[in-house]
């Protein structure tokens, strides 16, 4: 009987450890990637605030130098002297891989709001042309920050702008200067600050929108690989059960044909004698079947992997393949080279077997497997000369029921095969050739195959 408690211990283990290897499914992974993002965005407003020191040099150079207008240089000073200190702070939690949260980002564009608003206050305050830069805050916020959070930043701009029209210190011009130099230099820099502003938005919000969507497609991601994996621990699950059931009617007809070969009535018989060999073939793959579902498994026991050879599991498995499908139009291409000592891979060896029985049935007279290396990589490539691909299934190549047979239940095969290679750091590719037939490209990590 099957142990089913132990089955389903069995399949939630492996759904953790799953989720934990790709680091989806919980909470916890997916603020993983969240804060990936966040770090990505707050190196973006480090840039933009080195950006925004070197404007202010800048402007208060051109200020003071060129237009001689007398502006407070020490207390600007220790403002941008702030801001420096707060990138550099920056960049020390990043390095020691602080965590970015949403009140990180808030803090920090907080702080930036208020060293802007000190420095207005300096010059001129709601007269300073340089007041539209607070958009540029309210934008970033907008796009980085909940919507409580950025209301939070538009209520403090807003009372941050209604000071600076009450109290601020007033710009001291050059003598000389009457009302209407005052409102053309107003009306420049008025100019050169929407100028400034509208290029920062272009450049930094498109780029925050990128990392956004990187985000999402990411997470998207994960989630598809979780759901993905539990579909296989379900399979897998279903799968062992009914394998164990097997086991015990296929021990019962090993046991009686071995009876029937010894019976005299039966033996007289040559044409009975063949069947009854033939169905004893029979029940042996099946039986072989089972065991290498077992095994999948990790059920299985006292057949534990093996150290071989890359050709040395190719030769096994090539030899295997063709004496179960009593069918020798399999070709082998060697360009591997050096041979290299593996361990020999139960998972590895029923995924090509998937492969190749799948090439057989689209292309009975001809299925070739090449092995070759490049670099620290095995490709494993099947060829067969079948009708090739459908567009749609290159398109979800390695999503469940993708298939042209028209079977029930199937396209399991291939949605299979590619996350097992992926469990081991592979990748899996299929392609038509230009004169006939398809091409599936089994590409690991030697790395993951080494003893």
């Amino acid at each position: 009987m099957t142990d089913w408690p132990a089955l389903r211990r069995k399949a939630r283990e492996t759904l953790i450890g799953t989720a934990r290897r790709l680091g989806a499914g919980t909470p916890a992974s997916f603020g993983a990637s969240d804060d990936d993002g966040g770090r990505q965005n707050l190196l973006l407003l480090v840039q933009l605030r080195w950006i925004a020191v070197a404007g202010q040099v800048m402007t208060v150079a051109v200020a003071q130098g060129a237009l001689g207008i007398a502006l407070p240089l020490g207390p600007m000073a220790i403002v941008l002297v702030g801001l420096v200190l707060l990138n550099l702070a920056s960049l020390g939690w990043l390095a020691r891989g602080g965590r970015v949260t949403e009140g990180v980002l808030f803090v920090a564009l907080l702080l930036d709001v208020v060293a802007l608003t000190v420095q207005l206050y300096l010059s001129g305050g709601a007269t300073n042309p340089f007041t539209s830069l607070f958009l540029l805050q309210l934008t970033l916020a907008a796009v980085l920050l909940s919507s409580q959070a950025t209301l939070g930043l538009v209520a403090l701009t807003t009372a941050s702008l209604g000071v600076l029209m009450l109290a601020y210190r007033p710009l001291v011009l050059p003598p000389g200067e009457g009302e209407d130099d005052l409102f053309r230099l107003y009306l420049v820099g008025m100019l050169v600050g929407f100028v400034i502003d509208a290029a920062l938005i272009a450049v930094f919000v498109t780029r925050v929108s990128r990392n956004l969507r990187r985000q999402d497609a990411r997470l998207a991601d994960l989630r598809q690989r979780a759901a993905e994996e539990d579909h296989i621990v379900r399979m897998g699950l279903l799968a062992s059960g009914a394998a164990h059931e097997l086991g015990t009617p296929l021990s019962s007809l090993s046991v009686i044909l071995g009876d029937w070969r010894r019976m005299p009535e039966l033996t007289a018989s040559p044409d009975i004698v063949r069947e009854i060999e033939e169905m004893q073939e029979a029940v042996g793959r099946c039986k072989a079947i089972v065991t290498g579902i077992l095994l999948a498994a990790g059920a299985a026991r006292g057949e534990a992997a093996h150290v071989t050879s890359v050709r040395g599991f190719v030769t096994e498995l090539v030899g295997d393949w063709r004496r179960m499908r009593s069918c020798f139009c399999l070709q082998v291409r060697d360009e591997f080279g050096e041979d290299e000592e593996i361990v020999s891979d139960t998972a590895l060896k029923q995924v090509l077997f998937n492969v190749l029985d799948n090439a057989l049935d689209l292309s009975p007279s001809f299925v070739e497997l090449a092995i070759l290396r490049e670099g620290d990589t095995l490709r494993l490539s099947v060829t067969d000369r079948g009708p090739g691909f459908a567009p749609e299934m290159l398109a979800r190549l390695g999503q469940p029921y993708t298939s042209s047979k028209g079977r029930l239940g199937g396209g399991l095969g291939l949605f299979l095969v590619v996350n097992v290679v992926r469990k081991l750091g592979g990748t899996v590719e299929a392609r038509n050739r230009s004169y006939g037939g398809a091409v599936v490209t089994i590409s690991l990590p030697l790395s993951s195959l080494t003893v």
